[in-house]
């Protein structure tokens, strides 16, 4: 097994609780089955929100998908001009099988973020 650095990224249609945990749910869920792993295997998750996302903190999606017992932190990302709005990102720190290869996730717009892993997605 090796320590893994697994990132993914998400937008989300509006400043709205639910908006959030559901679009979070959604990009924690395709990280978790992409790199096929389970709570055990995961060492901690950063979650960074756009200011324009202080509805809901992204971790509660986490800990709603059993993942209570990871450690969790929620915090800022940079506001950069002319950067994306509305994305929630995430670093996933997890163990994972050495010859496998990492499974980054972007969807919906942040596809954009990362072209050059669009034929993962």
């Amino acid at each position: 097994m090796k320590l893994r650095a697994l990132r993914g990224a998400i937008t989300v249609s509006e400043n709205d609780a639910d908006a959030i945990l559901d679009a979070t749910e959604e990009l924690v869920r395709a990280v978790i089955e992409r790199n096929a792993l389970t709570p055990d295997d995961m060492v901690s998750c950063i979650f960074t929100a756009t200011d324009d996302l202080d509805a809901e903190f992204p971790a509660v999606a986490a800990r709603r998908l059993g993942l209570g017992s990871v450690p969790l932190l929620c915090a800022r990302e940079m506001a950069v001009p002319g950067s994306m709005p509305r994305v929630i990102r995430l670093m996933l720190h997890a163990y994972a099988p050495a010859d496998g290869r990492p499974a980054h996730v972007y969807l919906r717009d942040a596809i954009a973020l990362r072209r050059d892993l669009e034929g993962a997605q």
